[in-house]
């Protein structure tokens, strides 16, 4: 189970100087096989051995479908000593009363269980898949409350467990909309379309619980379509299930399942609603910070994290059924061209807050870049899913697979020196089957092979390693609303500067200082005797809902850092306590290689050539800003000069 966003981004990890990632060839290990003879990825025997059963004692306003025990799922598996796993709950366990402080099953598992066993039925036509997506579904429903909204948390002997310790909002847990709302709607929703051709009595009851749900959110949410919450300055969707983009895509993806099976004139009135909401968080552009990604939070403009980033899916899903072409352009501006950037900075890292601060690389992250760059579909992007995909069988910064065929198990995360977490629960073992499920549906799609992984990306001078200005270490990293890089800045006052050393690098690289934009006043910035540009860090305008004054955003500075540059110089023309966090130096192109296959991203305004070395007889797929097929060129001999569109990316293979 994902905890918190305070909690996931204020325990972020920090970074180094550098996110240039380089594996020995040795290191990595051979293509995983496939867990049965029929080929398949997919495996079902870690889930099922999460799931059990409980007869819960009665509980005023909760029920489900029938009689008999409900299927429900453990949160956790701890990885023991002779490599098996051990099923735990969440929070202090208490022995004496049987206890955890917040419960051994809860909801968001449990609905996304049922999303991995309904696909799994549906791909493969299993019977077994189909009754244990049935079980799940009735210890779901057994959750929900009579107001719509759903209870959490529930103890190994079924009694429900409202308020949790450590607290989650909200609290009580069915008080209010919530993830676990979201996640309920995204189950329901596709158990609906899957039952309605195989039962339609527990068709019709899911449905019921589902229009329950919809009316909740009605009630708490959608009431506010229309309005708009400020944050520092920018105008952002008031009508947000949780004011998360993120939270809002997984109900998005249920609605939009019901909606396709003939569902409710409510439930494509709130698909509407929220995808909408959604499409309006797109932010930054080829050459500015966030590059196209949707954000995920809507009290914060600085923040981008990968756990639970449903919105490409989403939007692809609400246009597909609502046969709307805009809302697929923000899910093409996210997967087109925020990820390819994201994978030639290290890979699919947790969270840019707004510098990539959490280098941590979870299943649940992995899995949302994979799910939107198949869902919106164009072919260039299934070449890009495939880089994202080899992160399970060992692409990755552990040079390890995450992902074991034989079990079914996926690891629980790799930590951002490269350390995996090799227990595997109930989250982690859902987005890997989601994303097995997925690469099982498409064949097609390239299975990389084993080989060097290098990246040449985004790179992240800390803004405290500078001769000059004030060091400044906040009482927290976290300011509420983003994070200071490393836990500190540096402060610099009027006629004050600061000169950092920089790697070295023979290509020209987007300068992007990270800055709290608070305290009237400009800097300029110089490499040598070139000017680069100026900033003004003034806020950007009312603080509004944000919970912090001022905002941490990374500023393109209008001329590139010259090849070979050594230095970078900020002066205060003007202003006190101008606050510099960190400097992003961003290539203008990137590149990823795993083995023979290369990815280039680029943020250059005019197309350019880069030079590889390359397989004779390779292709290089060139792509434009929009992720559309701009040329294709056969490269023969074992250095080539390959063309990048500009904000497009290219692929050899």
């Amino acid at each position: 189970m994902t905890v918190t966003r305070r909690t996931v981004i204020g325990g972020a990890v920090a970074l180094g100087a550098t996110s240039a990632v380089t594996l020995p060839a040795s290191a990595l290990p051979a293509p995983a096989l496939p867990a049965s003879a029929a080929g398949r990825l997919s495996n079902l025997a870690h889930l099922d051995y999460l799931r059990t059963s409980v007869t819960p004692p009665a509980a005023a306003g909760h029920s489900t479908y029938g009689s008999g025990p409900l299927g429900v799922l453990w949160t956790y598996a701890d990885r023991q000593a002779d490599g098996s796993y051990k099923r735990i709950g969440g929070g202090t366990y208490d022995p004496v009363t049987d206890t955890y402080g917040q419960g051994a099953f809860n909801a968001d598992d449990i609905s996304r269980a049922a999303v991995v066993y309904l696909r799994h039925h549906r791909q493969f036509g299993d019977r077994s898949s189909l009754t244990a997506a049935r079980d799940l579904l009735r210890g779901l429903t057994y959750l929900q409350s009579p107001n719509g909204n759903v209870v959490l948390w529930m103890q190994p002997d079924g009694t429900l467990n409202p308020s949790a310790d450590p607290v989650e909002l909200p609290d009580p847990s069915d008080s209010g909309p919530s993830y676990w709302l979201a996640r309920f709607v995204w189950a329901v929703g596709e158990g609906y379309a899957t039952f309605r051709r195989v039962d339609r009595d527990f068709a019709d009851f899911l449905k019921a619980r589902l229009e329950l749900a919809i009316s909740a959110l009605e009630r708490q949410v959608l009431s506010r379509y229309g309005q708009w919450n400020i944050v520092d300055g920018r105008r952002l969707p008031a009508w947000l299930i949780v004011n998360g983009a993120d939270a809002t895509s997984e109900a998005v993806l249920g609605l939009a399942a019901y909606v396709r099976a003939r569902g409710s004139t409510r439930a494509r009135r709130a698909l509407t609603q929220f995808a909408e909401g959604i499409s309006h968080m797109s932010a930054g552009t080829s050459r500015s910070w966030p590059f196209r990604a949707l954000l995920p939070w809507g009290e914060s403009i600085s923040v981008w994290h990968a756990w639970g980033a449903q919105m490409p899916s989403a939007l692809a899903a609400a246009s597909s059924v609502l046969g709307s072409r805009r809302l697929l352009d923000p899910a093409v501006g996210d997967t087109a061209g925020f990820t390819p950037l994201l994978m030639t900075a290290g890979g699919p890292d947790n969270g840019w807050l707004p510098a990539p601060i959490d280098r941590t690389q979870i299943a649940y992250g992995v899995d949302a870049r994979l799910q939107g760059l198949l869902a919106v579909g164009l072919p260039g992007l299934k070449q890009v899913a495939a880089f994202v995909a080899a992160w399970y069988f060992g692409a990755n910064r552990a040079a390890s697979p995450m992902y074991d065929p034989a079990t079914g198990r996926t690891y629980d995360g790799i930590s951002g020196d490269g350390v995996i977490n090799r227990n595997s629960g109930a989250e982690s073992t859902i987005h890997g089957q989601l994303s097995m499920l997925a690469l099982d549906a498409n064949p097609g799609l390239l299975r990389l092979s084993a080989g060097p992984l290098t990246s040449s990306g985004l790179q992240v001078v800390e803004g405290e390693a500078a001769t000059g200005g004030q060091v400044v270490t906040p009482p927290s990293a976290w300011t509420g609303e983003s994070q200071w890089s490393n836990g500190s800045y540096v402060s610099l006052a009027a006629g004050g500067s600061a000169e950092w050393t920089v790697p070295s690098s023979s290509s020209p690289r987007l300068v992007l200082p990270v800055v709290n934009l608070l305290n009237p006043g400009r800097s300029r910035w110089t490499a040598g005797s070139r000017s680069l540009g100026s900033i003004n860090h003034d806020a950007l305008g009312p603080q509004g809902i944000s919970a912090a004054p001022g905002a941490l955003q990374p500023i393109t500075l209008p001329t590139p850092l010259p090849p070979y540059a050594a230095t970078l110089k900020a002066t205060a023309v003007s202003g006190q306590d101008l606050q510099i966090d960190a400097l992003l130096l961003l290539p203008t192109i990137s590149t990823l290689r795993l083995g023979t296959a290369v990815l280039l991203a680029s943020v250059d305004p005019h197309p350019r050539t880069f030079t590889i070395t390359n397989t004779p007889g390779a292709t290089a797929y060139i792509y434009t800003a929009d992720g559309n097929l701009h040329s294709r060129r056969r490269l023969t001999g074992g250095t080539s000069q390959v063309l990048i569109q500009p904000g497009g990316f290219t692929v050899v293979l």
